[in-house]
């Protein structure tokens, strides 16, 4: 039911929505949202939504409003009221305090006639037939469609404004979604050991050298560029193969064309070429030179899998 609510939704997006979207981005002001019961919370989500991609907003209670918070609202403010009926009584008592304050006032409700309706600027309609709720009381489908309808007014905003993942990360700086966004291949091969063999390193030597810097593998490294990569798994095969590898040397075993990623490239560029590859670590190069490893344990570590 609040499936069929969203689609529906799509047939109302008009003129009035338009405008909205251009009224708030070309506005000097704070979106100010307000609502009562079930539609604050949703105002609260709406609000945060937009903070998070460059619109600023604030929150206001309904009730608190007609109780002193009228005072959050300043001149240049765009106001958008939530309610499915318009027609509440602090909704009615706070609709013409804005009104003769001139701001711009904007009305997502699911019923255009309403007072709400009526009084506002432009009308973002979010009409539903039925609540989900068996009784049709509690609201489900209504506060739904009101979430989807603010969606739509912050993406909207957020194309107009250009805003960008790098935008993005300035506001998410915390969390794995933060470290998707700024995160680097250099953050975590700074933070490991740097394992590197030469050519003609013996077995043994590339086993210690493997089991001392605790990643699993080892770079072969010649005039510190790449020549070549060994792993564990390298050795394993080998020692299958053979009793005897005592003559054997870091060239006669190593892997050619070892996947490498630049050292300023993002975390999770690495993350991708790890598993397009079905490998769990990468050589790190700086401008051509061998400056390192990222391993699948780091991406885990910091959360980016």
């Amino acid at each position: 039911m609040e499936s069929q609510a969203i689609s529906n939704l799509a047939h109302f997006i008009n003129d009035d929505f338009a405008n909205t979207v251009e009224h708030i981005y070309n506005s000097k002001g704070r979106v100010i949202i307000t609502g009562i019961g079930k539609s604050a919370i949703i105002a609260t989500k709406i609000v945060a939504t937009m903070n998070s991609t460059g619109t600023p907003a604030i929150f206001m209670h309904a009730a608190d409003a007609i109780h002193g918070d009228l005072g959050l609202i300043l001149e240049d403010d765009v106001v958008i009221c939530i309610s499915k009926s318009g027609n509440t009584p602090e909704i009615k008592v706070l609709v013409p305090l804005i009104k003769n304050a001139k701001n711009k006032m904007i009305a997502i409700t699911g019923n255009p006639d309403s007072f709400l309706g009526q009084q506002a600027d432009y009308v973002l309609n979010t009409f539903v037939e039925k609540e989900a709720c068996p009784n049709n009381l509690a609201p489900t489908t209504s506060t739904t469609a009101q979430l989807v309808m603010g969606d739509a007014l912050a993406v909207c905003l957020l194309e107009l404004r250009g805003f960008s993942s790098k935008d993005f990360a300035k506001y998410h700086p915390g969390g794995a979604l933060g470290k998707k966004l700024y995160l680097r291949v250099s953050d975590l091969a700074d933070a490991n050991q740097k394992p590197a063999v030469k050519p003609d390193t013996t077995i043994k030597d590339i086993i210690i050298e493997i089991s001392e810097k605790m990643l699993g593998v080892t770079a072969v490294v010649e005039n510190d560029t790449i020549v070549g990569i060994i792993t564990d798994g390298d050795l394993r095969r080998m020692l299958k193969k053979t009793d005897n590898f005592s003559g054997f040397r870091a060239k006669d075993i190593m892997g050619l064309n070892p996947k490498r990623i630049d050292y300023d490239a993002m975390a999770v560029d690495a993350k991708e070429d790890m598993e397009a590859h079905g490998i769990s670590q990468l050589l790190v190069e700086r401008n051509g030179k061998y400056a390192g490893i990222v391993h699948l344990h780091d991406l885990i570590k910091e959360g980016i899998i």
